[in-house]
């Protein structure tokens, strides 16, 4: 049995934002997290782990296990709790 999924009209009124992540251009929405938006656009690797070079992504997803973080404006963030600016270039680390 299928089962019908209610959306929140209120999602359609948030604005378009766009930044740039390595370099390539992601679409995100206005109260998006950086992590959010990457993984909407189908990305998954955010680094490389150090001492193994495997990639790094979203783990916890709530800022406890500092596997998701980036730099933004040359500040280290995580990015599951940083928030998406319109224009903001984002770096994996």
């Amino acid at each position: 049995m299928a089962r019908s999924i209610r959306v929140d009209s209120r999602l359609a009124e948030r604005r378009e934002l766009e930044f740039l992540f390595e370099g390539r251009s992601v679409k995100a929405y206005e109260g998006d997290t950086i992590a959010v938006a990457l993984l909407a656009a189908g990305i998954r690797a955010l680094g490389t782990r150090p001492a193994t070079g495997g990639p790094r992504g979203l783990l916890c997803t709530v800022g406890h296990c500092q596997e998701c973080l980036v730099s933004v404006a040359g500040r280290t963030v995580e990015a599951c709790r940083c928030m998406v600016v319109q224009g903001c270039d984002v770096k994996a680390l």
